[in-house]
């Protein structure tokens, strides 16, 4: 894959040219992005719901509408906190992948659950990576620092199942929060498995996007999660045939990959509420209660 080009979710289209002055370096992009953009949660600013829904936005060029609605100035030009794009981790990560492959510089989106961002517990997160020439280097843009894919920082999703399924680790404390007590433990962290492979194959959906085989219980093809977790692992170390096929198995197996639809369990919208999205048409076509309880 060439992860220098755009994707159908990180092309800025129309608002390209708003990359064309940023900094060429990726720490200098970070910082850029954090002027732009501000997390539903952790800022502690009470967004009105027609604000909160900028985090469904999805697509990086309806991310920058967001910021276009507000602002006719440079990317560069300060915005007030509470004036900034509504988003969370992936959408800091996102607009940093969509800037650094608009510099030509190779980069992707790796999801999974970080140890650095509060104690005893390990938040769900998303973090660019980039390749610098030599190796893929991981940066989180949200929080300004530089991060391993290991324990201590950013512990992918598919190291945290293995690991899990080993018994070498206690889910419990791996979700979106230590106060959300459904959010976390062994069915989220299954679906993450999925969600990491979708963003290494250029899907960076939503982190509450739910397609093929995710569920809102663990579910069942658990040695499929296995084969898929553990061929990411092979992937990172750089073995080329668990890259290929992964590949492979993402494009053949409907469980792995979006299809025309995903529904979406947005924070934005009632708890369990589920509105389906057409990837094709980028629009919403359905609300209804979810039905992902397998």
């Amino acid at each position: 894959m060439d992860y220098a080009r755009q994707t159908r979710f990180s092309d800025p289209r129309a608002h390209a040219k708003l990359f064309d002055p940023l900094p060429d370096d990726p720490r200098g992009i970070g910082e850029v992005i954090r002027n732009i953009v501000v997390h539903y949660r952790a800022s502690g600013i009470p967004f009105e719901l027609e604000r909160l829904a900028e985090i469904d936005s999805r697509w990086a060029d309806r991310l920058l509408d967001a910021d276009r609605s507000r602002f006719d100035t440079p990317l560069t030009e300060p915005r007030a906190p509470e004036q900034r794009i509504v988003g969370c981790c992936r959408d800091f990560t996102l607009l940093t992948v969509a800037a650094l492959r608009h510099k030509g510089i190779p980069a992707r989106s790796r999801v999974g659950f970080a140890d650095y961002l509060g104690p005893d517990w390990h938040y769900d997160h998303v973090v660019a990576e980039y390749w610098d020439g030599a190796r893929w280097t991981a940066i989180d843009s949200q929080v300004d620092r530089y991060v391993d894919l290991a324990p201590g920082g950013l512990r992918t999703a598919a190291q945290v199942w293995s690991e899990h399924r080993r018994g070498d680790l206690d889910v419990e404390s791996f979700g979106v929060d230590p106060g959300d007590h459904f959010n976390r433990g062994s069915w989220f962290v299954r679906n993450y498995v999925i969600s990491e492979l979708a963003h290494r194959r250029g899907d960076e959906l939503l982190l509450w996007d739910l397609w093929g085989g995710m569920y809102l219980t663990l579910g069942y093809d658990l040695e499929m999660i296995d084969e898929v977790a553990d061929l990411l692992q092979s992937a990172d170390a750089g073995d080329s045939r668990a890259e290929e096929k992964l590949a492979g198995i993402y494009a053949d197996d409907e469980r792995l990959h979006p299809g025309v639809q995903v529904e979406c369990l947005s924070p934005s919208k009632p708890s369990l509420s589920v509105f389906t999205v057409d990837l094709e048409r980028r629009q919403q076509v359905e609300s209804r209660e979810s039905i992902r309880r397998r």
